[in-house]
């Protein structure tokens, strides 16, 4: 008996991925198909409203990228560009996920355009007359010159709001940070940064954290918690490609500098553990403990392009479950995208509203809060430059992490996260042996923090009080 149930628990397992897999093609090609759509619909509207005919990585993403002031370099299939800081030529690593995501959709318009492209060719060479569309020259310069500018907007895009929350389009070589610091109010304070994930803010952990840790603690320790560049109250800037080294580089200007930090511990969540390791491998004597929730790591196959292989696994086109294809949809079409944002971000006040005013709900309302203050210009370019663009990266990351550094390293995972498995976190022990893994029972990505704040407090306190002693 318990051999058939067994079987028939196979036959059931197998047949909901063979439909799953086909359900999922269908819905995925016609996304696929939306998003050309979309992009022209965009294109439309950009410059009826903004007169400016927009770039975006489906068409060029040489002009996209370009068009934010930066220099393209690309050499042996990586991508780099080139800015100027501090009086200085630096190269930052940009994820060719951005502009080359393989759909089938994709594959026939580029041999489409491959083949027309051929038969004028041979069109040309027999002297052949063939019908072509041709667009008066003024017009392309005027687009051209549209196109190319490399100024930053002093104004929100149509698409984006425009409140005090929403910083959007200030320049990012002059803006710091949003910091919430709590604590420390002892002269012989110790420092704790605290980074959040992707489509999140330091509300995550002020609001469930913060308020959870125990007077001795708050005397101890000096809480620092930052709204990532481009989220929150965190400013939003069209001049930035929000790569690694941008994002890094604010958190350094804006906490390191600006609070006069000097040692320090870091909790960071998802996407914020690459930015934590980052940084921990650039100030390897500062940093006392090293706490990880959730970290994004998925080592790369022998053979396999790194950053097309984590965004296969982050967002592997798959209709279930429901984080998995929200997570495709963020990471695949960046228009289709675009216009979540246009419905919820631009909107976010009314949404807020709407929510506060149904749930009553603090802890449910920040969550939605963080997911609302953000503009699609910021989330697009920080979710492929750094969980995608990093693959790279971390695997040297973690190697100085376990070669360099001395500090206590922690990972907390929930047994129950479909986003990002807990193999993630033990593929981390494998390149740390001393770091520790603890994995949470019946809790995901989100929960792993909030509903048991009271209890993670006091695990943290643990961490940092032994790191202490």
């Amino acid at each position: 008996m318990a051999a058939m149930r067994g079987a028939a628990w196979v036959v059931l397992t197998l047949t909901g991925r063979v439909v799953n897999d086909i359900v999922s093609f269908v819905v995925f090609t016609i996304l696929d198909v939306i998003d050309v759509v979309l992009c022209f619909v965009f294109k439309v509207l950009d410059f009826v409203v903004e007169a400016e005919w927009k770039p975006c990585y489906c068409s060029s993403p040489k002009e996209a990228i370009m068009s934010s002031g930066k220099i393209l370099v690309s050499e042996q299939g990586a991508s780099k560009i080139v800015c100027l800081c501090s009086s200085k030529l630096q190269l930052e690593d940009i994820s060719d996920t951005l502009y080359a995501r393989p759909s089938l959709v994709s594959e026939v318009s580029r041999s489409t355009v491959k083949e027309l492209r051929r038969l004028k060719v041979e069109g040309e060479r027999n002297g052949t007359k063939r019908s072509t569309y041709t667009i008066n020259s003024t017009i392309v310069e005027m687009l051209q010159g549209k196109m190319g500018g490399h100024h930053s907007h002093p104004i929100p895009r149509w698409s984006d709001c425009d409140c005090k929350t929403c910083t959007s389009w200030r320049s990012s070589c002059k803006d710091t940070l949003f910091v919430r610091a709590e604590g420390g109010y002892d002269k012989a304070r110790e420092d704790v940064l605290f980074i959040h994930g992707f489509i999140s803010s330091s509300a995550f952990w002020t609001e469930t954290l913060f308020p959870n840790f125990s007077a001795a603690a708050k005397s101890k320790y000096r809480l620092i918690a930052v709204d990532l560049l481009g989220f929150g109250r965190s400013p939003k800037p069209t001049d930035s490609l929000y790569t690694l080294r941008e994002h890094v580089d604010m958190i350094e200007r804006s906490v390191l500098e600006a609070h006069k930090v000097k040692s320090f511990h870091i909790v960071a969540h998802s996407l914020g553990c690459i930015l934590a390791l980052a940084i921990a491998v650039k100030h390897p004597d500062a940093v006392k403990s090293l706490t990880l929730l959730a970290p994004p790591y998925f080592p790369v196959p022998k053979g396999e392009q790194g950053s097309q292989y984590v965004l296969r696994r982050v967002a592997p086109r798959r209709v279930w479950p429901l984080i998995a294809f929200g997570a495709s949809i963020g990471c695949w079409y960046e228009h289709i995208s675009r216009t979540v944002c246009l419905i919820i971000c631009k909107n976010h006040r009314l949404w807020e509203f709407i929510t506060k005013l149904i749930t009553r709900n603090r802890i449910r309302t920040f969550l939605i809060d963080g997911f609302f203050c953000h503009t699609h210009y910021a989330a697009w370019h920080t979710l492929h430059n750094i969980i995608c663009g990093s693959a790279s990266k971390i695997d040297g990351y973690l190697e100085a992490v376990r070669d360099q550094l001395k500090c206590r390293v922690t990972m907390f995972h929930g047994r129950d996260d479909e986003l990002l498995p807990v193999e993630c976190s033990y593929a981390v022990q494998s390149k740390i042996p001393r770091a520790q893994v603890k994995v949470v029972e019946k809790k995901d990505h989100i929960t792993l923090v909030v509903g048991r704040q009271k209890a993670f407090a006091r695990e943290l306190e643990e961490i940092w009080n032994k790191t202490s002693d």
